[in-house]
């Protein structure tokens, strides 16, 4: 009882902090980020039969790389010999993170309660909006005793319009890793129930400095505490050519994370998104029957050629849940956000950019950008700020 009484309180307190998130800013003294790019070569660690794997960066800021060719369950199984340990590793903090009980005696871990009272909240929505049959009361059952049950109904709702590949790559980690399957297919889902916060950015032609083409940037802001900032990982895909399954196209993730949040493709292809969480009434409706958003986007990234190509598979997708969606074509220089929801797509530029303030989201000549949110001033002004203080020199430093 007192377990399930804290419960109950953190779902209001979260829920104002979500509210003061977005209404708030970015702290004005916060140090800019001056740390240089990093350029220097990959270190070689090791191989497999179908891949490779590498490490980058400095200090705390390495990360590593994997190279993977083949058909999809030859390239999720290299994933797995190259990353075993990380693998497992990463699949049980992320299972211990979200699924711990909200009480522990007196001790209380703040953030994870945030997220456990967040997923609930979710979960109720999910459910009730997928599963019609079941009431309020037994889908806040379900949030309370097992999100497992939650995110496999998710799952169902969402595998018949999901490629068959995506299957074959997790079952190939899990192979070649040990790692628990159902678990991994777990995690794939939480992204439809969370879709978290995040900033992005296109800029190009007078915005950019001399020479520069297309710039793109999505910066993840959800969940900088949890587990998953502990395993970056860059998966390069190289499908083998002729047997239907795309392009080489590089994921910017987790090891073991499979699904698109960030990325590029070979075709000079790039994506990312942003979860919202305070949406107007032009989103219309959400589902949870349809392709999950990070599948699409990988999509995009394995099989899409020109911006028009994704535009068309967004538009024909069956879509679940509210998003702005971000894609680039360094080809023609061009980039559009997505309002995306079930209801609607609708692709922005810089001439028709929404949501439209001139207090808060101006429209910038040759730039589109959303901060944080779909509603969001706060921190929507900070980026457009920036954006107007470097027009014409912005460039990959910057």
């Amino acid at each position: 009882m007192k377990a399930l009484l804290v419960s109950a309180l953190v779902v209001c307190t979260f829920g104002a902090c979500l509210s003061a998130e977005c209404h708030g800013a970015p702290d004005p003294n916060a140090k800019p980020n001056n740390n240089p790019i990093f350029s220097s070569p990959p270190t070689f660690v090791t191989s497999a039969q179908n891949g490779k794997l590498y490490r980058a960066g400095d200090d705390e800021d390495v990360f590593d790389i994997v190279h993977v060719w083949g058909t999809p369950y030859e390239m999720g199984y290299a994933q797995g010999q190259l990353q075993k340990e990380k693998a497992n590793k990463f699949i049980t903090s992320v299972r211990q993170y979200v699924s711990q009980s909200v009480y522990h005696g007196a001790c209380f871990t703040l953030r994870a309660l945030q997220l456990w009272a967040y997923l609930e909240a979710q979960v109720i929505e999910a459910i009730n909006g997928t599963v019609s049959w079941i009431p309020v009361g037994v889908a806040k059952w379900v949030a309370d005793v097992g999100l497992d049950v939650a995110l496999d109904l998710t799952y169902d709702a969402t595998k018949k319009y999901s490629g068959s590949y995506f299957e074959e790559e997790m079952k190939g980690i899990c192979d070649a890793s040990g790692a628990d399957y159902k678990t991994l297919r777990r995690i794939h889902m939480i992204g439809e129930l969370t879709k978290g916060s995040c900033s992005m950015m296109g800029a190009w032609g007078t915005a950019t400095e001399d020479g520069t083409p297309l710039l793109a940037f999505r910066a993840l802001d959800w969940n900088t505490d949890g587990p998953f900032k502990d395993f970056p990982q860059v998966t390069v895909y190289h499908p083998t050519p002729g047997s239907g399954n795309g392009h080489a196209f590089m994921n910017v993730g987790w090891v073991g994370w499979i699904g698109s949040i960030t990325g590029m493709s070979s075709m000079d292809m790039a994506i990312c998104e942003i979860g919202v969480s305070f949406p107007d009434d032009t989103f219309g409706q959400e589902s949870r029957l349809g392709i999950p958003f990070t599948y699409i986007l990988r999509d995009i990234l394995q099989f899409d050629v020109t911006i028009d190509d994704s535009i068309s598979r967004i538009v024909n997708a069956d879509r679940t849940c509210d998003l702005i969606l971000g894609v680039g074509d360094g080809k023609l220089n061009e980039f559009r956000s997505v309002q995306y929801s079930h209801s609607v797509a609708r692709f922005f530029d810089d001439k028709n950019l929404l949501p439209l303030n001139e207090t808060w989201h101006p429209r910038i000549p040759d730039t589109v950008y959303h901060g944080m949110d779909w509603l969001c001033p706060g921190y929507s002004v900070v980026l457009a700020n920036q954006i107007k203080e470097h027009h014409g020199g912005i460039n990959a430093d910057i």
